[in-house]
């Protein structure tokens, strides 16, 4: 679980590193900060491509070596980011290193479940999931300081050696996974033909959109209408990381006992605090709290959704799985976009809050709509699990 977990850290630390250095390479380059901001939207870019891309592709694969190929094509990516001579160069790495994200954690997570024990799958794809969260404690902010006093390449460099050091430990600790039914790609795209999968990626695509409405905009919300001073900015980050920590292991708690009505209960206080937090802005010491609250729920939700698309995908598990980190990038991207135009309307920083509220909303709407009249329980774990039943 710590060699699958690893994975995770690196990818959380590569992907929103670039968040906080896009000043520093917008000047080594000699290009605009707006500009800077592509490199996000490759990877991102990189991430909806490659999750239902190498998912089918790869489906006779041996779990095992695929994982260690993925993140030895995440490393690959990463070491050439190191070294891009321009900017092109530069967008075309951050592509292929997101090309891995969403195969990796979707593989994964269906191999911790096969090593899980009975009752305990959701908490186990939570442990893996925790590694994307204790990058934003840890990694994220270590890189960025790597990368603010050495050359924002520095911290890069930081991820490719976390890449090699996974590609090892992966290698060493993770069994052959010799349950995995193998399928092929007609068989793993047929999980499209599933309409509780769509419903299921819906659900991650709105309503973990609202935590991202707030958190693009996190900073300036704190200095401008909160009063806190921009050298505090950085500790209320560690702070929604360890929300974050708290709310994975929080949401694989909830999922294995109560899968369905805990997503209702999840998505249902991540509207409250969400809609908390535009009144809640405007008190430094309010505001740190919500935001805590935000990554807490916001979080909780992933590792419920990860496992009922193990449950509605049959044996097109893997692609299933990989497309939810897929949806949950959009919801990313979707997210970060609605919240700027409410700002650019001149309705404040506290928008993008309610905008969020409003995602969690319809994210709600689409689970009611997903279970509405199903006379078996979804998150009871199935007699069989298709693809991932002895893998130990």
């Amino acid at each position: 679980m710590v060699a699958l977990a690893l994975g995770g850290f690196g990818i959380g630390t590569t992907e929103f590193v670039a968040m906080g250095l896009l000043p520093d390479i917008a000047g080594d380059l000699s290009i605009s900060e707006p500009t800077a901001g592509y490199v996000i939207s490759a990877y991102a870019l990189g991430v909806v491509v490659g999750a239902p891309l190498i998912a089918a592709l790869t489906a006779r694969v041996p779990r095992k070596v695929l994982l260690v190929a993925l993140m030895v094509a995440f490393t690959i990516g990463n070491a050439a980011t190191v070294f891009a001579p321009s900017y092109g160069a530069l967008v075309a790495s951050r592509f292929i290193a997101g090309l891995p994200h969403g195969a990796y954690f979707g593989v994964a997570g269906l191999a911790a479940a096969s090593l899980a024990p009975a009752g305990k799958r959701a908490k186990s794809i939570a442990l893996v999931m925790l590694g994307l969260s204790v990058a934003n404690v840890i990694g994220v902010p270590t890189a960025a300081w790597a990368g603010q006093h050495f050359g924002w390449r520095a911290a890069f460099g930081i991820v490719t050696v976390i890449g090699v050091v996974t590609v090892a430990a992966l290698w060493r600790f993770v069994p052959q996974l010799h349950g995995f039914r193998v399928t092929n790609p007609a068989t793993e795209l047929g999980a499209l033909r599933r309409s509780q999968v769509w419903f299921t990626l819906a659900i991650g695509t709105v309503g973990f959109g609202g935590m991202f409405a707030v958190y693009t905009y996190v900073a300036t919300t704190l200095t401008d209408v909160s009063g806190l001073s921009a050298s505090v900015v950085p500790l209320v980050l560690m702070i929604y990381g360890v929300g974050m920590v708290v709310g994975n292991l929080l949401g694989g708690w909830i999922a294995d006992r109560a899968l369905i009505p805990g997503l209702y209960a999840v998505l249902a206080a991540l509207i409250v605090v969400l809609g908390v937090f535009v009144v809640a802005a405007h008190n430094p010491i309010a505001a740190i709290v919500v935001l805590f609250a935000i990554a807490v729920t916001g979080t909780a939700l992933v590792p419920g959704l990860q496992t009922r698309l193990m449950d509605v995908a049959a044996d097109a598990q893997t692609l299933a799985a990989s497309l939810n980190h897929a949806a949950l990038n959009i919801a990313n991207a979707g997210g970060a976009w609605l919240g700027g135009l409410v700002i650019a309307a001149g309705l404040g920083y506290t928008a993008p809050a309610a905008v969020g509220a409003l995602l969690a909303v319809a994210g709600l709407v689409v689970l009611a709509i997903a279970t509405r009249g199903s006379r078996r329980e979804v998150g009871a774990e199935p007699a069989e699990r298709p693809s991932v039943g002895a893998a130990r």
